[in-house]
């Protein structure tokens, strides 16, 4: 059996505005945009989550729901920097990390021999050591496989530990709701609800192929989580697919030359990310994407090897065709990026060519 942590900072954006400033402790904040500016909520803290605010949320909506909600501008670059100064710490315990996000990471330590390999006071150790030289509080969960392992550091949230041993795993899978397996969404759920699936152990006695038949792919992985089995690895490198930006307007636009206005705003942050991901600047696709008033968008992406001011022009073109009599809300540029595998698809036939 392998041991698997997962670890997930508390409320991290707000945790760091609530460390660094004592008076935001115990009042319901918020980082996110201006609700006059059509912001949405990153994160919140616990205070403001008994309100029903979340993540994602419009700053407006959520100004509703608790009209003393204190936003707080968020500063990405420091929260990068305490991610860093986190993964380090990671790094004391494994060389086994699989980065979620700036707040969560998996770490394997099946191999790890300190604290005579247990997993649970490792996991212990690795919160006390951020909590003492972070000031933030992280929650774990530790389990023999993945998923079970992110959902056991959501248990005891904030600032706990839950520990699903080998012994407990099939009882602790077989009474979850359907809804807590990461990747069942809102739609999924309300799939299998119709279909009389609540809860793991419900979908252990309903044919696997019917689950095909109705989810596709994703209906064997339910199938398999449901049965409490996760044979994946950790992902310890990941090569990036794209490189975007987009900007979410104060209001909405109707020209083109608005558009282009914004795309000229928007193109020198492209270049500079895209260096920063490829040093060859070499891409396979150019895309634009425009959302509209009634909040539904439209994306148009085709082959290009190198990035290219005038042809994002082109594609503007194509995707404002579709704009009818709505306003644009946002405007968004990205590049898809050749990977590995891609790029050796690509050369090979190109090379035996030539020999």
């Amino acid at each position: 059996m392998r041991k698997i942590i997962h670890i997930d900072m508390d409320c991290f954006y707000a945790a760091v505005e609530m460390r660094d400033n004592p008076a935001l402790q115990n009042v319901p904040i918020a980082i996110g945009g201006r609700s006059d500016k059509r912001g949405v909520i990153s994160t919140c803290n616990y205070p403001a989550r008994k309100f029903g605010i979340r993540s994602a949320m419009a700053t407006a909506h959520a100004l509703k729901l608790c009209p003393n909600l204190v936003m707080v501008p968020g500063r990405m670059e420091l929260y990068g920097q305490i991610s860093k100064q986190i993964r380090a710490i990671f790094e004391r315990y494994t060389d086994k990390i699989e980065p979620l996000s700036l707040d969560e990471a998996y770490l394997d330590v099946s191999d790890s021999t300190l604290f005579s390999g247990s997993a649970t006071l490792i996991a212990e150790d690795i919160r006390k050591a951020i909590v003492n030289e972070t000031g933030l509080t992280a929650s774990a969960g530790v389990a023999p496989i993945k998923f079970v392992a992110k959902i056991a550091s959501d248990e005891n949230k904030p600032n706990g530990i839950c520990v699903i041993t080998p012994d407990k795993l099939d009882d602790f899978v077989k009474k979850l709701p359907l809804g807590k397996i990461p990747g069942v969404g809102k739609v999924t759920v309300q799939k299998l609800h119709n279909l009389g699936l609540y809860t793991c152990n419900d979908v252990r006695t309903y044919p696997i192929e019917q689950l095909i038949k109705i989810f596709g792919k994703f209906g064997p992985i339910i199938w398999k989580r449901s049965n409490g089995i996760d044979d994946r690895d950790l992902s310890l490198s990941r090569e990036r697919k794209s490189v975007g930006v987009e900007r979410t307007l104060h209001e909405d636009i109707q020209t083109k030359e608005q558009c282009l206005q914004v795309l000229e705003t928007l193109y020198p942050k492209l270049e500079e990310r895209l260096k920063t991901a490829r040093s060859d600047n070499k891409i396979q696709t150019q895309g634009v994407k425009l959302k509209f008033s009634d909040f539904q968008q439209t994306t148009v992406e085709h082959r290009c090897s190198e990035l290219d001011k005038n042809y994002f022009v082109e594609l503007l073109d194509e995707a404002f065709s579709r704009k009818t009599e709505r306003g644009i809300r946002l405007v968004g540029l990205h590049v898809g990026l050749p990977t590995k595998s891609r790029f050796q698809q690509m050369v090979l036939p190109f090379d035996s060519a030539l020999t």
